[in-house]
């Protein structure tokens, strides 16, 4: 079996990425962003995932986070894009439901080659977690379906606060890829698609 890793550079006027992972790693982060929340969500992918990642980002957070939270996600999903491979063996679909305490999310997940995404959350209480403005997470999720050519379906089915509300959906995410990116012992070889192609 090959190693499932990729390390993508990305830099533009507003921000410098670099994203490294490790597909069948054991969970380890290490991330450097300038934005404590986003770690901390980006975190449980790798805990949740057992994806090793590292993520390291300069952005114009003087201006605000939308552009760093954005290329992220784009960068994150050209590294999932590359580091999968050619899809032969793996389960493809990859589901979870995550509860923290009264928040309870889904994350529906399908490596189909197609960029799709259903994003239903609706934070009940506050816009912001500390400083980070919760809308964002829609750009960063946005931009790694758009590159990670994913189709990505988030539910948030319950939830009374904004920090549990999204930390369910991120450690969902995380638990979803997992199942997705396994390899299915009786696909070796096969490419889980009746098209031949993904």
């Amino acid at each position: 079996m090959s190693e499932r890793t990729a390390s993508v550079q990305r830099d533009t006027l507003e921000t410098t990425i670099s994203v490294a992972i490790n597909l069948d790693g054991s969970g380890k982060a290490d991330l450097d962003t300038g934005l404590p929340f986003l770690e901390h969500m980006l975190d449980q992918v790798a805990r949740h995932g057992l994806i090793d990642l590292s993520v390291k980002a300069k952005g114009d957070l003087e201006i605000d986070a939308h552009h760093t939270v954005e290329d992220i996600g784009i960068t994150l999903g050209q590294a999932f894009d590359m580091a999968i491979g050619d899809k032969k063996g793996i389960r493809r679909y990859g589901h979870a439901y995550v509860p923290l305490d009264e928040a309870l999310s889904r994350v529906v997940i399908d490596f189909s080659g197609r960029p799709g995404i259903v994003y239903d959350i609706e934070f009940v209480r506050a816009q912001q977690v500390g400083e980070f403005d919760v809308d964002l997470f829609q750009e960063f999720f946005q931009g790694f379906v758009n590159h990670a050519n994913v189709t990505l379906h988030i539910d948030n089915l319950r939830g009374d606060s904004a920090h549990h509300q999204i930390e369910t959906v991120f450690k969902a995410f995380g638990r979803a890829i997992r199942m997705a990116v396994t390899f299915d012992p009786g696909m070796v070889d096969v490419l889980p698609s009746t098209k031949g192609a993904l």
